[in-house]
């Protein structure tokens, strides 16, 4: 039997997954690593404490009962998004890397819509936002000109590990297309960026497709890893390109909604010039030429740990939950926005927090319990609803993370979207995305798709329920005017936040 191998570095911790030409998980190894917030608002990571981990991971991996290096034919790789890893002139870091969930760039942000003006929907399809690349690169330039004096080149968290791993620079398009230096539908970094921001075209590592094999691993590497030097190395993508490429969300029609800390609502996408005015993001797929749109809620489960942190400490999820398919959609008339720690899209605003609106003496904890649900996939069909007003079909739902997990969040997930929503059989997110690109990479299969058709099956289907689409519809027309009613007295109670 032969395998390949998936590696997913997340935030926290590395996920590495064995798997064979069935698409069986033979095995898996993840390692975590700790993060810096030296100040507030700052999230750094040494990116020599990922290439530990990793090295970690692929040698527990090889070590696996029953399985001989030589049947492991590659790997790839999903990566944590946007974050900065400046190298120097030997390729060595000059600082910590400055990472997605970082927030200090608010002042470069403005720099870059100042300068570049129209330009940057129009080459880079999205907006300066705190978390891409670009502005965290200025902001080294601003404030650490000493190590950013030093640095010859920049490179996103894989990249980084893939180098140490092979020893060769490259970025493949669906991380590329988050820094806000690409031109998303030409497929090359943007000269005319580069050039308003005073930045070298040799600032920019090569650009490869997310299945391109870069090279097979170092000697030394090999060495510690258990693996052969010959195993093949290739890309891999941006960890929603790849959590799509996992859940084969790889042709028109189909729809990712991804319930973990945040949420997401990914929409499979043919056409570069498909415009969506930055409203939602705009990538690279890490399928050949094609791209996704995707909108972001910040607080999705996030929301419901919360909940269950303050009002049922001692409560398992299930405990807490118990009874909420009991309750009819709505809530008894009660709403929750998931503004916890501000939203994304489609109000890409720091400062707006949560509420809970139409609160009676009726109402009990499962209420409220369900209204978090229901908000929380509200402003997930907010994206599903700007999908629509372009013209995209959003008829088939794949759902993965905690959404996935609960029956009652699966239905109510199928009425709001107004979709059919389907689970998987073995979710694995984005590390069996990297691994299908290894296995697809390797020539397992000519495409990607027939990849999915192997490695991706689909489980329980939900149908939306007549009765309670309509409700939901109604619902959701109030819950979309709350955000504009409770924006100015939000930034009214600012100072009161102590």
């Amino acid at each position: 039997m032969s395998y390949v191998v998936g590696i997913d570095l997340g935030t926290s911790a590395v996920k590495a997954l064995l798997v064979d030409k069935n698409g069986t998980v033979a095995a898996e190894a993840s390692r975590s690593y700790p993060l810096f917030h030296e100040h507030s608002g700052w999230s750094e990571q040494k990116p020599e404490d990922w290439v530990q981990a990793t090295i970690e991971a692929l040698n527990e991996l090889a070590s696996s009962n029953g399985i001989a290096a030589d049947q492991i034919e590659g790997i790839s790789f999903s990566g944590q998004m946007h974050g900065l890893v400046l190298l120097n002139a030997e390729n060595k870091p000059v600082r910590n890397a400055i990472l997605w969930n970082d927030t200090r760039t608010t002042e470069q942000c403005r720099e870059i819509e100042r300068t570049l003006g129209d330009k940057l929907l129009g080459i880079t399809r999205n907006p300066a936002l705190e978390g891409f690349t670009l502005p965290k690169i200025l902001w080294v330039r601003q404030y650490e000109p000493q190590a950013f004096e030093q640095a010859k080149l920049f490179v996103l968290p894989k990249d980084y590990v893939r180098y140490a791993l092979t020893g060769e620079l490259h970025m493949d398009y669906s991380d590329a297309a988050g820094t806000l230096l690409l031109d998303v539908a030409g497929k090359e970094w943007s000269g005319d960026v580069l050039a308003a921001f005073g930045l070298p075209s040799s600032f920019c590592p090569p650009l490869v497709e997310s299945h391109g094999l870069v090279g097979t691993l170092l000697p030394e590497i090999a060495e510690r890893t258990g693996l052969q030097s010959s195993t093949k190395v290739f890309a891999g993508g941006a960890d929603n390109a790849c959590g799509a490429i996992g859940a084969g969300i790889l042709s028109e029609g189909l729809t990712l909604s991804s319930i973990g800390t945040s949420g997401v609502i990914l929409a499979y996408e043919n056409d570069k010039d498909k415009d969506f005015q930055g409203k939602v993001h705009f990538f690279n797929h890490g399928k050949e030429n094609s791209f996704y749109a995707m909108g972001v809620t910040l607080a999705a489960g996030y929301s419901l740990s919360w909940f269950k942190k303050t009002f049922a400490p001692n409560e398992s999820f299930d405990e807490m939950l118990q009874g909420v398919g009991e309750v009819k959609p709505g809530a008894g008339g009660l709403i929750f926005t998931p503004y916890l720690v501000g939203e994304r899209t489609p109000h890409a605003d720091p400062a707006i927090r949560a509420s809970f609106i139409g609160v009676d003496g009726s109402h009990e904890r499962i209420h409220f319990a369900r209204a978090v649900m229901e908000g929380i996939t509200f402003s997930l069909n907010e994206s599903v609803d700007l999908f629509r007003s372009v013209g995209k079909t959003v008829d088939k739902v794949v759902s993965i993370g905690g959404g996935a997990q609960n029956p009652v969040w699966l239905q109510m997930q199928a009425d709001i979207f107004n979709a059919t929503v389907v689970a998987l059989e073995n979710e694995q997110g984005p590390g069996l995305g990297a691994a299908m690109l290894a296995a697809y990479g390797c020539g397992w299969f000519d495409s990607l798709e027939a990849c999915a058709e192997q490695f991706v099956k689909h489980a329980a289907s939900y149908e939306p329920q007549p009765e309670a689409v309509e409700t939901y519809k109604g619902l959701f027309r109030i819950y979309q005017q709350v955000y504009a009613q409770t924006r100015g007295m939000n930034e009214e109670l600012v100072a009161y936040r102590g």
